[in-house]
C-alpha cells in the first residue's frame, strides 16, 4: 500500500565548488539526487569545475529516515559517465526545526532557528543555518563530497506540505 508523504522537499541545487577534473582539463558535471525510488537529475554544465546549476527539484518524503543521496557525475559522450563524488543530505535537524509549528510565527524574518555544525555524521563543510524568512523555513548548506579528491556542492532545502500530506509532526515514520 502506498503511504501518503509527510511532505514535499524542494532541493535547490545552486552550484559546485572546486569539483574534480575528469576530462582533459575540466569536467562536464551534473548532479543526481536519489530518495528511495525517486531519482532526479540536473542539466550538464559543460567544461566547468565550478558550475552554476541554480535548479530546483522536489521529492516526496514518505519516511524521515530514508537517506537523500546526492551524486555528482562527469558526462561523457562516448564512454560511461565518471563519478565525481557523493554526499548524504542529513535532513533530521531541518525536520526537527519544522516541528516548531505556530511558534515560528512569532519570530522575526531572517531569524536563525538552529545552527548545524559539521561532524562525522553529516557531509557539511561549514556551519549550516536553518532560517525563518517570509513564512518559510530554509536551510542553506555546503556539502563536502566523499569518495573524491576535492569538491563541494551548495544546496538549499525548503519544505512544503500540501493536500494529502501527513505533515512533519506525524508520529509515524
Amino acid at each position: 500500500m502506498d503511504q501518503k508523504p509527510l511532505g514535499l522537499l524542494t532541493i535547490h541545487v545552486k552550484r559546485g565548488i572546486n569539483l574534480a577534473i575528469r576530462d582533459h582539463r575540466s569536467s562536464d558535471p551534473y548532479v543526481v539526487i536519489t530518495v528511495a525510488d525517486q531519482t532526479l537529475k540536473t542539466r550538464v554544465v559543460k567544461k566547468n569545475c565550478n558550475p552554476v546549476w541554480n535548479e530546483e527539484m522536489t521529492v516526496a518524503i514518505k519516511d524521515r529516515n530514508v537517506p537523500i543521496r546526492l551524486t555528482v557525475f562527469d558526462w561523457d559522450k562516448f564512454t560511461g559517465d565518471d563519478k565525481m563524488g557523493d554526499a548524504n543530505v542529513d535532513i533530521q535537524p531541518y525536520l526537527e526545526a519544522l516541528k516548531m509549528g505556530m511558534e515560528l510565527l512569532k519570530l522575526p524574518n531572517g531569524c536563525a532557528i538552529k545552527r548545524v555544525q559539521p561532524s562525522r555524521q553529516n557531509c557539511l563543510s561549514d556551519e549550516s543555518s536553518i532560517v525563518w524568512n517570509n513564512g518559510k523555513i530554509t536551510q542553506d548548506m555546503i556539502l563536502r563530497l566523499n569518495n573524491v579528491e576535492c569538491g563541494e556542492i551548495e544546496i538549499m532545502l525548503q519544505w512544503h506540505e500540501g493536500a494529502g500530506c501527513r505533515g512533519v509532526t506525524s508520529s509515524s515514520k
